[in-house]
């Protein structure tokens, strides 16, 4: 069975000397089932991971904490000082907070390598002698492999053949100029660098096509002998979750500085040591949002599963964030806004137009047009007149030219390709050179009529013969269809003096006009609405595309992109308009990669949150340097996908539209957790510190502290992260960018609750007792009313700013019942009594339970009214209005 990889090295080696190395055939591939063999033999073509860790040490790693250390150290003491119960419930938080984060931990995992699977790279390959596409991890040591421009390398090849094929090694060895690449053996001492017959892993096609036979796969390849001397590095944090992170840290200190003062002052009070102690960790605990980072990442977590389901697979966790704060998407047309089905509409020949390329018989010039638009094409025929496999564009010249009566694999068979100048957006064209039967070489071209028919020195008529051309009158044919909002491409033929006609990757001069082609790819009637739904958002949608001006303008109006008549300024108009001209611009037509390059850069420039759409390896660098890079995951290649932070599995411009409002919808859900989870730790602090400075009976023992902790934020605050969407959610401006979590509204909130938590505690302890309970009584009236407060605010922090939730949470009903079963357990059962300190409560200690509830849950709701959005002018929350982009 074939190893892994070839030896001797394969760089070495003639390529016919590789087949029959490696038991494969140069014309038809392995066999399905020798693939399938060798996978099973060899594994599968991925990176060696490392050395897992164990569940038990995943486990352990939980307590590698420092506010754990704390904890411990006070279960320690608690322990020592003969407080069996309190040292136990101390122990039993501890691991319970372990195994929930165990659980956590092990599902984002999961959910990671699952979207992770998602976006896989995959590679055309030839098995059974049929050009097939296969995920990458299927590749087998033997296969086949065809490349193109924008494919990333896979496994390591031995290339076979190369046509003007280049390609970026720059993550390899650190060359920034793209390599070109030639078949051919080479000395065994011949650097990595310099090894231009191997294609290696981890690598991008940048430019021309070949064929290839994988030598190497996994840790084989030299991508892998580079893996195997990097450490594992650990999960990512996204911005948001180190912002939080410093947060939780910044107020840990300063509480913990403030648990040293409780303590020296609890001593001077005359409390025992081991009491103050414990008193002075828990109060620190209790008031520390430990919680807060773990919840923002469920939170994420959850906005990334649901964006998957929409069709929007994100690669990079801070695309969640940015995404709701998105102020201008710059979308191409084709594929995106529009249905990317071609249909070939009116073609064009001779002078004359043909609404149905069917007509019969055929005259000489439409032949020819039709001719060249399926001689000059990398799709392939899939059976039936409607079907054909390859890019959209060119499976439509296909199908027009079937429907015509031509017979595809005659006349490919009839003339062989012998070259090909493939098509790149700084040309505008592509061509091709074949031979025909009696030895003569024909030249097939294709591209923009503006930039053949500057090449064309003559035209043919309708009966095939030759004449001057009429350049403007075609100029304007070309213009008018665009003004349809059809795509149009001109076709022409010349004559080659050699094999290799592009020496250089020159264009070739002197064609012969054959005529036109004018298709039409529907707009996608979601993508309608969709547009429609990001204006009144707030959100600027200008389209980027290599149309023609007049065919992008038509189909701006059809999407309503400006509000009267779109502004569309084409690539040279571009290059000479200032940059504060352009902010305005609505479509920017025969876009240049470094013009995309210079319009993201100008947006952000502007204070703008870029969202940029891509799909080919020019729309790399545009990509990387948007805010948020999106990628067609059904026309893109692996190149753009590579650098995007989000895929669309559909192409389709509403899931963008979709995934800025699950964006958003993350955004808020942070936003209550915060608001629900910071005054219970502020008031549980503060009730314990209060308590200790006047000298007063603690309202709350420290047990009690950590068994609403550890409680309410499992049942009840991660239900916030399962909150719908709210009501008019695109109906809202984007958030500024530098706008901080804490704002005025959340202050002001949390403060108000908190104050109110702290006072009715301390007002229904001292009831109590005063009324005749016990102090173990008392305290169970007070740690009941926090949990039910918390409960009653819980509803208010559904929504931030209405009084009526938006959808269905079932996940906050069910954790609210789950709460009230906990809480009347360690009311009422004897020995969780015994446990926890408490005793039943009486039907006046209720009333006074849920008078707090309601009062807690109105406050916060009279809070809303008096500060809702339209009442006043606030910063933090501004109105809708049109982003500075489209000013």
């Amino acid at each position: 069975m074939i190893d892994t990889a070839i030896r001797p090295p394969a760089h070495t080696i003639e390529a016919a000397e590789t087949i029959t190395l490696l038991e494969t055939d140069e014309q038809t591939g392995l066999t399905e089932a020798e693939a399938t063999a060798r996978n099973v033999h060899n594994g599968l073509n991925v990176l060696p991971t490392g050395r897992a860790t164990s569940a038990l040490g995943r486990f352990f790693r939980q307590f590698n904490d420092p506010l754990v250390y704390v904890l411990l150290v006070s279960a320690g003491v608690t322990l020592s000082l003969g407080q069996f119960v309190d040292s136990s419930v101390i122990f039993a938080v501890v691991l319970l907070n372990a195994v929930v984060g165990l659980l956590q931990e092990s599902r984002a995992e999961h959910a990671l390598a699952a979207l992770a699977g998602m976006v896989a790279t995959g590679v055309r390959v030839v098995r059974d002698g049929v050009t097939v596409w296969i995920r990458a991890e299927k590749l087998a040591v033997g296969d086949l492999v065809h490349l193109r421009a924008g494919d990333k390398v896979a496994a390591d090849y031995l290339l076979l053949s190369a046509h003007e094929l280049q390609i970026d090694e720059s993550a390899l060895t650190g060359e920034a100029a793209p390599v070109t690449k030639t078949p051919g053996a080479l000395p065994r001492a011949t650097a990595l660098a310099d090894r231009r017959n191997i294609a290696h892993a981890g690598t991008v096609v940048t430019r021309g096509e070949g064929a290839a036979v994988v030598v190497a796969i996994g840790a084989g390849t030299e991508l892998g002998l580079i893996n195997q001397l990097m450490t594992a590095t650990g999960v990512p944090t996204t911005p948001l979750t180190r912002k939080l992170s410093g947060f939780s840290r910044r107020l840990s200190v300063g509480i913990v500085a403030l648990a040293v003062v409780l303590f020296v002052i609890g001593l001077l009070r005359g409390y025992r040591a081991g009491e103050m102690f414990t008193a002075a960790v828990t109060m620190a605990v209790g008031a520390i949002p430990e919680g807060l980072p773990a919840a923002v990442s469920i939170v994420l977590a959850i906005g990334v599963v649901r964006m998957a389901r929409r069709g929007a697979i994100v690669r990079r966790l801070p695309s969640v964030e940015t995404l709701g704060g998105t102020t201008v998407i710059c979308t191409d047309k084709t594929g995106t806004l529009t249905t990317n089905r071609m249909t070939v509409t009116t073609v064009v020949a001779g002078g004359r137009t043909h609404e149905w390329a069917g007509d019969a018989p055929l005259p000489p010039a439409l032949r020819e047009c039709l001719l060249t638009g399926v001689l000059c094409n990398e799709a392939q025929p899939a059976g039936g007149t409607d079907a054909a496999v390859g890019d959209p564009t060119e499976t439509a010249l296909l199908i027009a030219a079937r429907e015509a009566g031509l017979d595809i694999g005659a006349e490919r068979s009839a003339r062989p390709r012998v070259d090909v100048l493939p098509f790149e957006s700084g040309r505008n064209l592509m061509a091709t050179v074949h031979r025909t039967a009696d030895g003569r070489l024909t030249g097939y071209l294709k591209g923009a009529p503006e930039t053949v028919l500057a090449l064309c020195h003559d035209q043919l008529r309708e009966d095939g013969t030759a004449e001057p051309p009429a350049t403007s009158a075609q100029r304007e044919t070309a213009e008018t269809f665009a003004r349809r909002g059809l795509r149009v491409l001109a076709f022409a033929t010349f004559t080659p003096a050699r094999d290799d006609a592009f020496p250089g990757e020159a264009s070739p001069e002197g064609l012969t006009l054959v005529g036109f082609q004018a298709m039409h790819d529907p707009p996608r009637p979601a993508a309608v609405a969709s547009v429609a739904a990001c204006r009144r958002a707030g959100i600027a949608v200008k389209m980027i595309t290599g149309d023609h001006g007049e065919t992008a303008r038509a189909i701006a109006r059809t999407f309503a992109l400006a509000d009267g008549e779109p502004k569309v300024l084409t690539g040279a108009e571009i290059a000479v308009t200032p940059d504060d001209a352009l902010a305005g611009v609505d479509v920017f037509a025969r876009v240049s990669p470094e013009q995309k390059l210079r319009l993201v850069t100008l947006l952000q420039e502007c204070g703008d949150v870029v969202a940029m759409t891509g799909d080919g390896v020019n729309d790399a660098p545009a990509l990387r340097k948007a805010d948020i890079g999106i990628a067609m995951g059904r026309s893109g290649t692996e190149v753009a996908k590579e650098a995007a932070d989000m895929v669309l599995a559909n192409d389709d411009f509403a899931t963008i539209e979709a995934a800025v409002e699950e964006g958003r919808a993350v955004f808020d859900n942070i936003r209550k957790f915060m608001a629900w989870t910071l005054p219970t730790n502020i008031a549980e602090g503060l009730v314990i510190l209060v308590a200790i400075v006047l000298g007063a009976q603690l309202p709350m023992l420290p047990v009690q502290v950590l068994w609403i902790n550890m409680t309410t934020a499992v049942f009840l605050g991660l239900s916030l992260a399962f909150e719908p969407k709210e009501t008019g959610i695109m109906a809202r401006r984007p958030r500024p960018p530098g706008q901080a979590l804490m704002t005025t509204d959340l202050l002001r909130r949390i403060s108000l609750v908190s104050v109110i938590l702290v006072a009715g505690s301390f007002a229904v302890f001292t009831w109590q007792l005063r009324a005749g309970a016990s102090v173990t009584g008392a305290r169970s009236v007070t740690i009941t009313v926090f949990v039910f407060a918390q409960i009653a605010y819980l509803f208010s922090c559904r929504s931030l700013d209405r009084f009526r939730p938006t959808g269905w949470n079932p996940w906050v009903l069910g954790g609210v019942a789950v709460m009230i079963a906990l809480q009347a357990s360690i009311l009422y059962v004897p020995l969780m009594n015994e446990l926890f300190h408490t005793a039943p409560l009486t039907v006046g200690g209720w009333l006074l339970v849920l008078g707090l509830a309601v009062t807690t849950f109105l406050v916060a709701e009279v809070d809303k009214f008096l500060w809702r959005p339209g009442r006043r002018h606030r910063a933090d929350r501004p109105e809708p209005l049109v982003p500075a982009a489209t000013r």
